[in-house]
């Protein structure tokens, strides 16, 4: 206790030290060589910004963790600069776009930009590679995108799961502004709480993180950044509807309060309530939704001190199931009821020693998640509570060393119910980490980091990671990674759409559901998930003329050391969670992509990526365990996008290809097989033209364009009060063809 609040003084005393800054300067100029005012010039992923003055002159303080300059004004085309070295200024010239009427000529940026600066491989999902696609929301984002797969988890309540590396989305980190969010409750149906039309990009990274951000990244980290009020329109519309009677509609305002204040307020509505049974089982196709989404963020600059402040409510109600009209006898219906409230700051102040970067900064969030579901006649409330804060230190001793060293606190806290029964469950982990950075000329980079926490569910455990970046040449680039995760197991708040079946639920040896008998939160508790994750990925940036190539090859392996076993094998009419005590778990990804714009205009990637992921089940008949490939999941997944872009900028044509490949389904019963032990490989097509004017655009387009469906996605749905009834067995799409439309508008600040 003493170390820790002689740590703390002396982490409050560097707030309070007033160093000379360390500035980035430089001009922004047209192309005759003539100044740009009010330009605007910000450091990527950062809320460091300025703009600049009448002689297109700025000033801009530096922050070691970013080194990518962009630079933007209305007429020009944006550009981003790497910055090697702070000290020195720049001279920036913008191109100027040739309006004719109401048309802007400039030449198309890419809309996934690999970042070839990041220690950790990376990418970038920016806006227009989001606008390519009917995306209404961050689960609907990853449509063209070969390393994620988002797919329903059930045929019922419309439960979304993403996939990274072979891993369920539970191993991946999700991130919103840089801080964990969506943990436990929201899990399942979390990406549906974030609209797309709020978005400035998605950042994936895959294998383990910085220990900065914490420990439970094993698979990967996706992190969310939604619009800026320093940079984004002074007010934007889009409007969305397909031919299932979808609708939606998103609207968000910015404005400068004074020069050091800024705000911004989204707003979010959609509406699915129309029925819709294609395949005449009886059961909806999907669930009926309605969302109220709305969420203020406020931004504050003060020379060193720069400070976040932001506040969201999600309400959220769907329904899915039978039909009440339809259904002949008493009708199985799925209810779920949600509210959702979420705070977040971000503190940082920056200065420096000697010219070197150095900051101090805080990040706090927190959320309250109520649900109220009911699975039929089986009800399951919960409300989950979260809190986490983090203190971070960082300090440049020179070009090569740089330290990071933190303290961090998060708190869950679940009141959930299953039937008659409570589990009520708590866990707070404090703990802190040490990393150090070395850095030769940006052509090495060596980043090693520990971190230790303690649990108050599962006590001490240390995370080590380390990751590797060699530059050999400016075009080519080597990454490699190893380290730890760790992950505690809501196993009922994370899984509860598997209620959606007749299926009994065992933890451990204990029966569950239905009707089981167990005494409180500590019979339904098992280990702390433990994995470790390495990996290797070679990127080239290969000229070609005027363009480049950009290739890349990457190979994950993942070992869970312990891990909570999700078995749907060992007997078809239960599902078991249990401890893998020592049995074998892991997952291969390997993975090859490539990207080229042949010609102006035109972007076009091709991937492919093969996944081999198995774990021991148990086998009740005899007692052994038995490996097998984990069910439900694609051996391969082949890409191909296309975009084209007009001249001109009047239109837009989009075309995406997955190539999905076949996979093992759960263990069916043997005297009574009700699925096939394998499912096909399918393709699902989607395309989107796009016109453009001054200030607005429209879109329609074609989703799964092939209208491919698996047929026959719950498991005896004509009698769903029996014991073969099960709506989680779900390997492809659930709705087949659907026509869209869709309309953007915006008013630009400048």
């Amino acid at each position: 206790m003493k170390k820790n609040t002689v740590f703390i003084i002396l982490f409050s005393l560097f707030v309070f030290r007033t160093f000379a800054a360390d500035k980035l300067r430089g001009y922004v100029y047209n192309e005759k060589k003539e100044p740009l005012s009010g330009a605007n010039v910000y450091w990527e992923e950062s809320l460091n910004g300025t703009f600049t003055d009448a002689k297109g002159f700025f000033e801009l303080e530096s922050e070691g963790m970013h080194k990518n300059l962009i630079v933007s004004h209305t007429g020009f085309s944006p550009d981003t600069i790497h910055v090697h070295d702070t000290s020195k200024e720049l001279g920036i010239v913008l191109k100027e776009n040739l309006e004719l009427q109401e048309v802007v000529v400039s030449r198309r940026s890419p809309g996934t930009i690999t970042q070839r600066s990041s220690l950790l491989q990376s990418q970038k999902i920016t806006i227009g590679e989001i606008h390519r696609a009917a995306c209404c929301n961050l689960g609907e984002s990853f449509e063209t995108n070969p390393s994620v797969d988002v797919a329903y988890a059930d045929a019922a309540t419309g439960a979304k799961q993403i996939k990274l590396l072979g891993l369920s989305g539970t191993y991946v980190q999700m991130l919103t502004e840089n801080y964990p969010n969506f943990r436990g409750i929201s899990a399942p149906f979390g990406m549906d709480y974030i609209p797309g039309a709020w978005l400035e990009g998605i950042y994936i990274s895959k294998g383990t993180s910085s220990v900065k951000n914490g420990y439970e990244a094993i698979a990967g980290q996706i992190n969310v950044e939604y619009k800026k009020p320093q940079t984004a329109d002074i007010l934007s519309l889009n409007l969305f509807a397909n031919d299932a009677m979808r609708v939606e509609a998103n609207a968000d305002a910015s404005w400068l309060v004074n020069d050091k204040l800024s705000s911004m307020l989204f707003l979010h509505y959609s509406r699915d309530k129309e029925s819709h049974d294609r395949n005449a089982d009886g059961f909806l196709d999907y669930p009926k939704t309605e969302q109220f989404n709305v969420m203020n963020r406020w931004g504050h600059e003060a020379g060193k001190y720069v400070a976040q402040y932001g506040l969201r409510f999600v309400h959220e109600v769907r329904g899915g199931g039978q039909d009440r009209h339809t259904a002949e006898n008493k009708p199985y219906m799925i209810s779920l009821n949600t509210n959702r409230g979420e705070f977040y700051t971000k503190q940082a102040y920056v200065f420096n020693a000697d010219e070197l970067p150095e900051s101090v900064a805080m990040i706090a969030s927190g959320s309250v998640h109520n649900q109220r579901a009911k699975y039929d006649a089986t009800p399951y409330d919960i409300n989950q509570k979260n809190l986490y804060i983090t203190l971070l230190y960082e300090k440049n001793f020179s070009k090569m060393h740089n330290l990071s060293t933190g303290l961090s606190l998060n708190h869950d806290g679940l009141d959930e119910s299953l039937q008659t029964q409570s589990f009520d469950r708590s866990e707070t982990v404090t703990g802190g980490y040490v990393q150090y950075a070395f850095n030769l000329n940006d052509k090495l980079i060596l980043q090693g980091g520990v971190r230790a926490d303690y649990s108050s569910q599962y006590r001490f455990f240390v995370t080590p990671r380390l990751h590797v970046k060699y530059n050999p040449a400016e075009w080519f680039a080597v990454r490699a990674s190893v380290g730890k995760g760790y992950r505690s197991t809501p196993i009922l708040a994370e899984n509860n759409y598997l209620l959606a079946s007749s299926r009994k639920i065992y933890i451990g040896d204990n029966l569950l559901y239905p009707n089981g008998l167990l005494n409180g939160a500590a019979a339904v508790k098992l280990d702390q998930e433990e994995a470790l994750n390495s990996g290797v990925n070679a990127t080239f940036h290969i000229p070609i003329g005027d363009k480049e190539l950009i290739f890349s090859g990457e190979w994950y392996y993942t070992k869970f050391l312990k891990q909570v076993v999700v078995d749907v094998d060992s007997d078809p009419h239960a599902i078991g969670f249990y401890n893998l005590n020592g049995g074998k778990s892991y997952s291969n990804s390997a993975q090859v992509e490539a990207s080229y714009p042949f010609f102006d205009g035109f972007t076009f990637t091709a991937a492919y990526r093969h996944t081999q992921s198995k774990t021991e089940y148990r086998n009740r008949a005899n007692g052994k365990n038995q490996l097998l490939s984990k069910p439900l999941l694609n051996d391969y997944k082949a890409l191909l996008t296309a975009s084209y872009q007009t001249p001109l900028k009047k239109w837009q044509f989009d075309l995406t290809s997955q190539f999905n490949g076949g996979g093992r389904m759960p263990t069916p019963d043997a005297t009574n097989p009700l699925w096939d032990v394998r499912f096909k490989p399918f393709t699902v097509l989607n395309s989107q033209i796009t016109k453009f004017f001054h200030h607005w655009a429209v879109y329609a387009g074609f989703e799964n364009l092939l209208d491919f469906r698996q047929k026959n996605p719950i498991i005896d749905a004509e009698n769903p009060h029996g014991e073969d009834f099960d709506a989680t067995m779900v390997w492809g799409p659930v709705h087949g063809r659907k026509i869209y439309v869709g309309m953007r508008w915006n008013i630009p600040k400048y």
